[in-house]
């Protein structure tokens, strides 16, 4: 449901960054500097982020000239990395202290997460304690887990006293964090155990004790919980707000669902870039030459992988020579296993990020993709059998493609199984090299089936 919810939102999103950008240069263009900058401000950060992205660095640089120092902090937590770091370099620390003025702590965490530690230390002294003690309290996390996601600035209450006296402590606090849905129920010790939604603040009498109406099914979760673990808690349980304690039950803070959805957003790239052997951070508008360098190692790794495939064909010169046929019908095998085990693969992949495999169900699964790749095979190995056999005439032709077909789908399907998970365990993200082995094992299997069993019928 939250994933379908992200992919509708970034449709818009789209629309409205073109939009935002044909009107804003209209604007720059008839050199109405003002009513740019007003339309520029009156934007939400996000949207800024967006058209900053957008840009090259020249119109880019204009762009930033125009965003008030107030909403600076937030736009730089909404940009990408690298479009951050660029941005950064041209600042001055004083311009980032006064940038950072306002921000919650867990935006102003994964800021400092990016900065120069000279830079980061300058920053956290420019911060009254308090803060400084929230912001080191998140930094002590990795930043893809329950406790690097969550906001410390939280309001809590003892179960003993009354809604009344609740109400009056938060007049007394004159403001909340956005999003706020609930406040939280400590005892002495502060420790979590419950939550008190302010719609029940409001609709029961105010001389009810905290402890008579508070919700107690409401789980916390565990700061080093990883983030995709979060994203799964939320989905099942149906979240808008969730407590993040520490190993001890101790209050530390709370994710708020705007939170995970950022978290989906940020996966759904990794994997669209992964299988690119791309980084999601990295800036449209990079210099040539570093962007060539980038993808430099993934085309070589391919290279490798080609070459390989060639030398399998290369085996059987002579079956090829004597058997034209053969060369005619060779793309066809590997290609229907490269199907097969990318639909494998993409299964595997997201049943891992759904935290939906474990040693218990894994061999099920396996059997599973091995049933499904060969009943796959079978049948469409039947159907490219008899299409071959009306084109060309040859029922051995027909036989061979056909064994070549079953045998490399259900490779297929195993390796698409199989590689996800021996990456992970090798410490690889999957999202990066598992396309390739998946396209050497097709290729070679595929190859050498087919022109191997040629080979042995007709020479």
């Amino acid at each position: 449901m939250l994933a379908k919810m992200v992919n509708s939102i970034d449709m818009d999103a789209i629309k409205t960054n073109k939009n935002n950008l044909d009107k804003l240069w209209e604007q720059l263009d008839g050199g109405s500097m003002r009513p740019a900058r007003i339309m520029v401000n009156s934007l939400h950060p996000s949207e800024v982020a967006r058209l900053l992205e957008s840009l090259p660095h020249k119109k880019r640089s204009v762009l930033w000239e125009l965003v008030d120092p107030e909403i600076e902090g937030d736009v730089l937590v909404e940009v990408s990395d690298e479009v951050r770091n660029g941005l950064l370099e041209g600042m001055r620390t004083e311009e980032l202290i006064a940038a950072i003025e306002g921000m919650e702590v867990d935006n102003l965490a994964d800021l400092l997460v990016d900065l120069p530690e000279t830079l980061t230390q300058e920053v956290l002294q420019s911060l009254d304690k308090q803060d400084q003690e929230r912001v080191t309290q998140v930094l002590a996390y990795d930043e893809e887990s329950a406790g690097g996601l969550m906001n410390v600035d939280i309001v809590t209450v003892r179960p003993d006293v009354t809604l009344e006296v609740v109400c009056r402590y938060l007049r007394t606090v004159g403001e909340v964090s956005d999003a706020t849905d609930s406040i939280y129920v400590v005892n002495r010790e502060g420790k979590y155990i419950g939550s008190l939604y302010l719609s029940t603040i409001l609709t029961n009498d105010p001389l009810n004790t905290v402890a008579n109406v508070m919700q107690t099914d409401v789980l916390p979760i565990s700061a080093n919980t990883p983030s995709t673990q979060v994203v799964w808690e939320f989905e099942n349980r149906d979240l808008l707000s969730a407590p993040v304690v520490d190993d001890e039950s101790r209050m530390l803070g709370r994710i708020t669902v705007d939170d995970v959805v950022d978290v989906i957003r940020d996966e759904a790239e990794h994997s669209l870039m992964g299988a690119a052997g791309l980084d999601e951070e990295n800036d449209m508008f990079a210099p040539v030459v570093k962007s060539a360098s980038r993808r430099a190692l993934w085309l070589g790794i391919n290279l490798c992988t080609a070459f390989l495939a060639a030398a399998v064909v290369d085996k059987f010169q002579t079956a090829l020579t004597e058997i034209v046929l053969l060369a005619v019908l060779m793309p066809v095998v590997p290609s229907m296993g490269g199907v097969a085990g990318t639909q494998s693969l993409t299964i595997i992949t997201r049943a891992m990020a759904l935290g939906q495999i474990n040693k218990d169900n894994a061999f099920g699964i396996l059997r599973k993709e091995f049933m499904v790749g060969l009943l796959n095979g079978i049948g469409w190995a039947i159907v490219i059998s008899f299409l071959t056999f009306l084109w060309l005439g040859d029922w051995k032709i027909g036989g061979i493609i056909g064994a070549a077909i079953v045998i490399n789908m259900v490779v297929a399907a195993l390796a698409g199984f199989s590689i996800p998970l021996i990456l992970k365990r090798m410490k690889i993200d999957p999202a990066l090299g598992s396309g390739v082995v998946l396209t050497t094992i097709t290729d070679v299997i595929g190859y050498a089936t087919f022109l191997g069993l040629g080979a042995a019928i007709y020479l």
